[in-house]
């Protein structure tokens, strides 16, 4: 499922602005993964499943580019990214 975009862009000032255009960038290429690999799965024919596992991986890409962003612009994201990544190891023994 797509997601849409909660906020009212204009109404927020440009800090603000500018971190929520990075976070709907990051959903957007997360969403765009998630379609791509979604009908690569069920595509028949083999060039079309490679060429959108292919457009997949560049999303990839573009996910890095929007997270280097968002944790340039917010400086509660890096140790809340960070965190995250603890508790995860911690979980995983």
């Amino acid at each position: 499922m797509l997601s849409l975009n909660p906020s009212d862009l204009g109404k927020l000032g440009p800090e603000e602005r500018d971190r929520e255009i990075a976070r709907l960038g990051l959903i957007a290429e997360l969403d765009a993964i998630n379609l791509y690999e979604q009908l690569a799965a069920v595509a028949t024919d083999p060039l079309i499943r490679k060429v959108l596992l292919d457009v997949a991986r560049e999303e990839k890409t573009h996910v890095g580019e929007f997270l280097a962003i968002l944790l340039r612009y917010d400086p509660e994201q890096p140790p809340e990214l960070q965190a995250g990544k603890r508790e995860v190891e911690e979980l995983s023994g």
